[in-house]
């Protein structure tokens, strides 16, 4: 008998206030071809230039419970969004700058299942070897980037971002400019933004490795009270016209060493593992997904959400029906928690390092703001 669950997924509101829309909203209107949705913040609508500063790992919930230290922050205008799913940043970048779910550009996760192989994303290798010839980043995610911009976007990132294959991916061509400091990264706004540029990108990830490395205390919140002043400091930058707008690609839940292993009655059934350990796919022999289901509702319905991948279509998870090349890249069922655990891949133990994690549909995960202010 299954278990049954004690939670209810957050859904990505595609289509709605999720940040498969942030790009379309702010390049259609910047560019004259459509006016930003009803749940863009305000002060997009007066913009003749935009900055658009990612803050990865910034849930909307460690946000709200944090106000005191990141008074800036909580002074712009807007509210929350969805992430999408899985809730992880391959997959959620991708999807900011192709305004696409995952169903559509086929970035479905960190490790990702490549013909019987696993691809990492954010290294683009398989079996530890640099896959960007064998696998074109191209041909892999083929989406637009940028849709609605007719000029080559600005990207104001780390610097040694630039060479990797997840960068040619989600980034494609892209003008990239990297930063080495926080500093840097306000340095070179401002001179996009002061030489004429309508639109830039900016991504900082300290947040994201912050809680990854230390988990969501004291050192978590240092690093916020620093982005509050980076923020600060863009907004000091601006030239009049411009507005700022900060939006991140998922929260985080604190696991620590809570790591749940997959027994032989579920791997008896398993041919592959991909995912990450908040959203882990199992791809099952032939004939062996009702049995492979039915054994991981048993013994963990009760902290993780399971589905086959028909029920994640059916349910709206990922955007839409795959297509044949997208979905030989997912598993055939998913595991993702709803309680402050992960799931174990024996192939990929670097994760057990990680203290705060993502990837799952709970609402800390799911949940990211969507924040402007017009410059001053």
């Amino acid at each position: 008998m299954s278990a049954p669950e004690v939670a209810t997924p957050i859904l990505p509101a595609f289509g709605g206030a999720c940040l498969t829309g942030v790009m379309p909203g702010l390049l259609g209107h910047l560019y004259g071809r459509t006016p930003p949705p009803q749940w863009m913040p305000s002060p997009v609508a007066g913009a003749r230039q935009i900055v658009l500063l990612v803050l990865d790992g910034l849930g909307w919930h460690q946000l709200e419970e944090r106000a005191a230290l990141a008074p800036t922050l909580l002074s712009g205008v807007g509210a929350s969004i969805t992430s999408v799913a899985p809730s992880t940043t391959a997959c959620a970048l991708t999807s900011l700058v192709t305004g696409r779910p995952p169903v559509d550009h086929g970035v479905v996760g960190y490790r990702v299942a490549y013909e019987n192989e696993i691809l990492n994303i954010l290294q683009w290798s398989l079996g530890g070897v640099d896959a960007r010839m064998r696998v074109p980043a191209p041909v892999f995610q083929p989406c637009p980037l940028f849709p609605g911009s007719p000029e080559t976007v600005p990207v104001v990132t780390r610097y040694d971002y630039a060479s990797t294959g997840f960068s040619a991916a989600h980034l494609g061509d892209a003008e990239l400019h990297g930063w080495h400091t926080q500093a840097g990264l306000v340095t070179g706004v401002r001179a996009l933004v002061g030489g004429g540029a309508r639109f830039v990108y900016a991504y900082y990830d300290g947040i994201d490795k912050v809680a990854h490395a230390r988990g969501l205390g004291a050192y978590y919140d240092d690093e916020l009270r620093d982005v509050d002043r980076l923020v600060g400091d863009l907004l000091g930058v601006l030239p009049p016209g411009a507005v700022l707008v900060v939006t991140a690609d998922h929260g985080q839940v604190e696991v620590g060493s809570s790591v749940e292993v997959l027994g032989s009655d579920l791997m008896d059934g398993v041919t592959l593992i991909s995912g990450e350990g908040r959203f882990r796919w199992l791809h099952t022999r032939p004939g062996a997904t009702d049995a492979v289901v039915e054994a991981a509702r048993d013994r963990f319905g009760d902290i993780a959400w399971v589905r086959t991948r028909d029920e994640m279509v059916e349910e709206g998870w990922l955007g839409g029906v795959p297509s044949a090349t997208v979905s030989a890249r997912l598993g055939d069922v998913v595991l993702a928690p709803f309680t402050p655990t992960a799931f174990l891949d024996p192939a990929d133990t670097g994760e057990l390092r990680l203290s705060a994690r993502h990837g799952s549909l709970t609402a800390e995960e799911m949940m990211i703001p969507l924040l402007s202010w017009p410059s001053t």
